[in-house]
């Protein structure tokens, strides 16, 4: 017997925008809690960008599986729906400037003091605390401050965005997990709590081979593509096949004699120049050399077979079309074809967090603005239709 989903019961009021908040809002509800997309009557900034728009797949994706209203922060007959929403909530979480919700009087100590067992959850670019507390962020330009951009790119080129969203969805993950975490908390204490999740703290840590580099070299490391970044490990890069490119890496010395055997050039391992890791390193361009003018002759899965069978760590350069159709992720159920209301037929992520024994729910396609004012007003308020067709033509819903 398939055993309940780990957090349902759990009821969470989604005011998320973007990315952040929602891709936070869709774990929660893809563990099974009951999420609540709350937006104001122009629907958040995402959706307004989504219709007909490469913004349609990332607000298809990042709201899947959760119930939608609407609610007017600015009338007071909408903050009084909000009130008696948190009554009955776990989890409010919201990914606003830093002090919105205060402005409006539903800010953290308001709600609180309505529902002390409340988890109010922000994240936000750079805290709710701090010197820049108020400076506007979006991914790109938390990138650029937390030294992402910096790092990234190759010599002396212009510093780089990297190519996916990672501030905005790494905040989503740890706000994700210190929403559990304060859950749990609750647990032994009965009490809620205010999280405070910034987009520049989640990323720091991804900066430790970097900044490992900065203090091996005493100086700031220059930019090097796809090599180490400390220079200090080859092979270490990204190689030509005959149809792509493979990312290939020795950690080990066992791993430079695997891929010598691979490559079928046992003298190799005579030469002074690849005796160690150190000398690999100072000789990193002859190494280059010398695995290119293996891959480059073959096909780019011809050489990952190859690599797989003598215990290399190695990878095809996948692109979109080969992640959206790869066969591993479907295995798992990462990934479903579906046909989705505003997408047509298409391939959306499932959560991957996994629990032995209990599988994801099915993917719910996003609702449309306001789909479910009548449903969730109704149960969690008892409000009826017509006082629900009210608070519309009111414009507090």
């Amino acid at each position: 017997m398939t055993q309940p989903q780990p957090l349902a019961g759990i009821v969470v009021l989604d005011f998320g925008q973007i990315y952040n908040g929602p891709y936070c809002g869709f774990l929660l509800a893809m563990a099974g809690a009951r999420v609540i997309k709350i937006e104001s009557p122009q629907g958040e900034s995402l959706r307004g960008r989504a219709e007909r728009s490469s913004a349609s797949y990332p607000f298809a994706m990042l709201n899947s599986n959760k119930d939608a209203i609407t609610l007017n922060l600015k009338s007071e007959r909408g903050r009084e729906l909000l009130r008696g929403l948190v009554a009955k909530a776990d989890v409010l979480l919201e990914n606003f400037s830093p002090g919105t919700m205060d402005r409006h009087g539903v800010g953290a100590a308001d709600l609180r003091a309505l529902n002390p067992r409340l988890i109010y959850a922000a994240a936000t670019g750079f805290g709710r605390t701090g010197l820049h507390r108020d400076y506007l962020a979006m991914d790109i330009t938390v990138q650029a401050m937390s030294g992402v951009m910096a790092i990234t790119g190759d010599g002396d080129g212009t510093p780089l965005k990297a190519g996916p969203a990672l501030c905005d969805f790494l905040g989503g993950i740890h706000l994700y997990s210190a929403i559990m975490t304060a859950l749990f908390q609750r647990e032994r204490t009965g009490a809620g709590a205010v999280v405070d999740v910034a987009m520049q703290d989640a990323v720091f840590p991804t900066l430790a081979s970097a900044i490992g580099a900065r203090y091996f070299l005493g100086r700031h490391p220059a930019r090097t593509g796809n090599r180490h970044f400390a220079l200090s490990l080859a092979p270490y890069n990204v190689y030509r096949t005959r149809d792509g490119y493979v990312a290939i890496i020795c950690i080990r010395e066992g791993h430079w004699r695997n891929l010598v055997a691979a490559m079928q050039r046992p003298e190799l391992l005579d030469d002074p120049r690849f005796a160690d890791m150190t000398a690999r390193a100072k000789n990193m361009d002859a190494v280059d050399a010398a695995v290119e003018a293996w891959t480059s002759a073959l096909d780019k899965d011809a050489v990952f077979r190859t690599a797989q069978a003598h215990d290399i760590i190695c990878a095809p350069v996948q692109d979109l079309d080969d992640v959206l159709d790869d066969p591993h992720l479907h295995a798992r159920g990462m990934l479903t074809r579906m046909h989705h209301p505003m997408l047509g037929d298409a391939v959306l992520p499932s959560t991957p967090l996994r629990f032995e024994g209990v599988d994801p729910p099915p993917l719910r396609a996003c609702r449309d603005l306001g789909a479910d004012n009548e449903a969730v007003y109704g149960e969690l308020l008892g409000l009826s239709p017509n006082e629900v067709a009210r608070l519309r033509r009111d414009e507090a819903i």
